[in-house]
Order: structure tokens, then sequence, then C-alpha cells
């Protein structure tokens, strides 16, 4: 009797426990509101078992390294280091059990199950993230090249387009303005209309318009691929000042009724680069209202950035993330050390969320390009999950049949411990926060039949036992001992194989093979121990019975 109630109270913690895992919960999170800036609170419902990719949508990429930006002598190498750092932006983006495998040598596979918004998280995997921090051009150098690359680009035909000469006034400043209306005066005096040409802005002079900071100029929105056109040029390139580089500015400044793009005349050497990056965090400025992230770098590029910028007090520090200046470059009012800050402006604070997410991930070995794109609607899962269910209760309803009209009364303890079966599997599942998968679905149902196998295994040597003339209390105990090898051996075989998939499997095949594992656990927790209870209650309460309903 003491046995039995031992065998009740576990089985009741197991079932009890099973319950609260599959339990959906609610959690309250304070967030910060993306518009407003406010914190408010929002609950959270979360579900026991996720769902996979081909179960509940999602998007399928596959990327590989691009070369248009400039050849990658080994892209197998390349995209190795790629599947490490979009592996850790993935898992900080919050999804559950995403794909990320490499195919063949130069191809990653990404999956991400569940996710409403494609576009972010294509932008998130395929974001370089590179950060540096540049000075920029504080002596003007590159201004007063630029009448030089207009000769240049004058005397490889490149022709002037039709602009005022405010431009030439805003490039160079009052005292210029003074000195070219001096030269328009003197001639118009000589009369000699050849000339005139030498007074009207230059090709490229003609698209900018000085900033508010020393090496910023603005160039016109609809005259931005021009002026990239002409930046490229091999005569231009050639008359850049040594040691300077162009970026163009992520933000579109508006000057009345136009707008600009802000392009920045920096150093070539970078102060510091975001490898020495330990820590970045996004919030919302309380007192400007700007989304803002805080970063932290290491105790060496805190040293490096201390150094550096106590050199460079009252200079314009440009922060550059894949080759675009972020913002306005601020300036340098004293040393910095390892603590810092990137300001976003207006931008919504999901972007600078986004910003931190890639900057503690890394920066990508080299630039992704999608080759293949794939987005599953959750219209297909439904389906899926349908027939999956429809094929589920179909065959245990043939299951429970062939074992109550073969096996009768133990076929129906069986039954009983079949139910509590499906329980525990899928409290497995939850405990584990596997992902439920189609071929998960194949293996659950699998699992179904092996638990019922172990059964069938029990009563065929129960009644052998009875057979040979043994009590029936005894054939159950012997019938329960010699089927333990039996069992045993079988459920080992197919669990090794289901841990192989497991180990060398990716995706629904993991899925499968997990699964099949938690079923095999659980079947042989109620074939040898939840029926073998069933059984002992039964005697009890039948003590003088003669025969067995097997």
């Amino acid at each position: 009797m003491r046995t039995i109630r031992s065998r009740l109270i576990t089985i009741g913690i197991l079932l009890a426990l099973s319950i609260w895992a599959l339990i959906p919960t609610s959690s309250t999170q304070r967030v910060r509101d993306a518009g407003t800036g406010r914190m408010k609170d929002t609950s959270v419902r979360r579900i026991p078992i996720n769902l996979g990719l081909d179960l509940q949508g999602g998007i399928h990429l596959a990327l590989e390294v691009d070369q248009s930006k400039g050849p990658i002598p080994d892209c197998a190498d390349a995209i190795q280091r790629a599947e490490r750092v979009v592996r850790s932006r993935i898992d900080e983006f919050g999804v559950t059990e995403p794909v990320v495998q490499i195919v063949g040598r130069c191809r990653l596979i990404v999956e991400v199950a569940g996710e409403k918004d494609p576009a972010r998280a294509k932008s998130i995997i395929q974001r370089t993230a590179f950060l540096e921090f540049r000075i920029t051009d504080m002596k003007n150098l590159f201004r007063d090249a630029v009448p030089e690359i207009d000769k240049a680009l004058r005397r490889a035909g490149v022709k002037t387009p039709g602009q005022a000469a405010t431009n030439v006034a805003q490039l160079f400043g009052s005292d210029t303005t003074k000195r070219e209306k001096k030269k328009e005066k003197e001639k118009a005096k000589q009369a000699q209309p050849d000339t005139s040409e030498l007074n009207q802005p230059g090709p490229l002079s003609s698209l900018l318009y000085q900033g508010g900071l020393a090496g910023e100029f603005l160039v016109p929105e609809e005259q931005v691929p021009a002026a990239e056109s002409l930046l490229a040029r091999p005569e231009v390139q050639r008359l850049i000042p040594r040691g300077f580089e162009l970026k163009w500015g992520t933000d579109v400044q508006s000057r009345g009724a136009r707008a600009f793009r802000a392009l920045y005349v920096v150093e070539d050497r970078p102060i510091i680069t975001g490898e020495e990056l330990e820590k970045a965090t996004a919030r919302r400025d309380q007192m400007t209202n700007q989304s803002v992230v805080d970063f932290v770098l290491s105790r060496r590029g805190g040293r490096i950035f201390e150094r550096e910028t106590g050199r460079h007090v009252n200079d314009y520090m440009a922060i550059i993330l894949d080759g675009r200046v972020q913002g306005q470059p601020p300036v340098i009012k004293s040393q910095i050390g390892q603590r810092g800050q990137i300001e976003l402006g207006n931008r919504p604070l999901q972007d600078a969320q986004d910003l931190a997410l890639v900057l503690r991930a890394g920066a990508l070995p080299a630039p992704l390009t999608i080759v293949e794109e794939r987005s599953i609607g959750p219209s297909l899962g439904k389906d899926s999950i349908a027939d999956g269910i429809r094929a589920g209760i179909v065959g245990v309803i043939l299951v429970v049949l062939i074992m109550l009209v073969y096996y009768r009364v133990s076929g129906a303890l069986a039954v009983a411990a079949l139910g509590l079966y499906v329980v525990f599997v899928l409290a497995g599942l939850a405990g584990f926060h596997a992902t439920l998968t189609l071929p998960g679905l194949a293996g659950l149902a699998l699992s179904v039949g092996i638990a019922v196998d172990a059964n069938v295994l029990i009563f065929e040597r129960i009644r052998e036992e009875l057979q040979h003339g043994k009590l029936v209390r005894t054939a159950v105990d012997e019938g329960f001992k010699h089927a333990m090898s039996a069992i045993i051996d079988s459920n080992v075989s197919t669990a090794l194989t289901a841990f192989i998939l497991y180990l060398v499997g990716t995706g629904p095949v993991q899925g499968f093979a997990i699964t099949l594992i938690i079923g095999i656990a659980a079947s042989m927790v109620t074939a040898i121990f939840v029926v073998r209870t069933f059984y002992m209650i039964w005697l009890q309460r039948r003590p003088d019975m003669a025969t067995l309903s097997v």
C-alpha cells in the first residue's frame, strides 16, 4: 500500500508540473515608448511551446558576400566569421530558435520564425556596423583645393551646370566673394567676353555649399548623384588633399524650401574604431528628447580615445558607421575616456536600439547581399497545424481501438497512460523551450506508436507467463521484468539515432529529433512506471483474480 501511495504521489507531481509548464503566462514589462520617450507598461503573453517557421510563418534568407564593393580573397573565411556575428545579432533580436547555418562554402542561410517586421530583421542582419571616430578637415584643405579640382574637371571636358553665383559666396566666404566681384568689374572694363567663363562656379563648386562647421559641405538632394559621379572621377581623387577622405552624412537638412545632404571631409585615419567597443545601450534623452546610444570602450580603447581627444580639443569629430557620418559631428570640448554617446537626433528610439544591438554583436567582416528571400505566410502554418492535428487524432483513435479490442482491460490501462504520455511530451517541449515544427509533429505521432509498442511487449510477455500457468500477480511481475531489456534496447537505439540527427541536422530535422527524444523518455515513464502502477491498483482491489484480461 505504501508503494502504491508513493507511486501515485510521484505521478501526481509529474502531472502537476506538466500542467504548470503548459499554462501560458503573461508578464508586464516597463518599456519606453518610441514616439514619446515616456515609460509605459506593456503586457507580454508567452506561449509555452514555440512554433517553427513552417507552422507560424516567417522569413528565409540566403546571403552571400557582396563582391561588388571590393573583391574578397577568401569568401569561406568571411562567411564563417559573418555567421558568428549574424547569430549574435539574431539572438539579441529576440526571436525563438532561429536557424543560422552555412551552406556550401560561401552561402549563409538565416530563418527567422514569426517575425512581424521582415524589413527590420533584414536591416539588422545585413548591416556591416563598422564604427569609426574621425576628425574633420579643420584646416579647410579640401575647400582650398576645390578651384584646382574645377580646373581639372574643365580640362577633362566636364561642363559647369547653370548655378547662381551665391554658391561661390557660400563656398569660399565673403572675402572671396569681394575678390570675385572685383575681378568681374575689371573684366567688364576690359570687355573681354572670352574670359567670362572664369567668373562662373566650376563643375564641382557649383554643387557645394559651405556648411556650418569646418569640413562640412551641403549638396542639394537632387544633385547628390551628380556630385557622387564627379567625386569618383580619377582626376578629382588625385587632387583630394592627402590624408583626407569624403564621407556622406545620413541626415537630410532643410534650408528654406530645399533639402540638402551633408558631405564631410574627414581624416583617413580613425582615432579609434568599434573593435574597442564593449557595451552599447539605447535610451531617450530626457533633456533633449533625442535618441541616444551610450557606449563603453575597453580599457585599452579608453586610453587611446582619451589621448587622441585630448589632442583635438575644440575640433569636430565625425562618428562614422558603415561609411556614413551619423548626425552632425560634435565638437570635442574636453578629453573623453571610456564612455561616450552617439546622438541620433529625432530618429525613433527603435533605430537607436537596433544600432546598439548591431554594435554589441560586432561588425561583419564583409558586406552581405541577399541572393534568395522567401516569406512564409501564417496561413501555410495554420493549414499544416490543422492537417497535423487531424492526422494525429486519426492515428491516436486507431491506436486506442486496436489496444482496446485486442488487449481489452489491459489495453484500457495503456490508453489511460497514453493520455498522461501526451501531457508529459508537451510539457517536455515547453520545459526545454523547443520549437515545434511540422517534422516535429511527425516525431510526436511516431513517439505515440513507440509508447504503445512498449506496452505491447509487456502485454505479450504477460500472456506468455499466464500460458505457462503462473498466477496473475506473478505473471504481471515477470512480464514487466522480462520485457524490460527489449524495451530499453529498442528505445536506446532509437534515441541514439535521434541524437545523431539532432547533432548533424538543422532546423526541421532538429525539431523532429528533439520531439522524438522527449517522446521516448516519456514513453519509458508511462509504459514502465505508470502502467505498472495501474496494474498494482487493479490487482490490489481484486486479490482473488484468477485470470487477467490481456
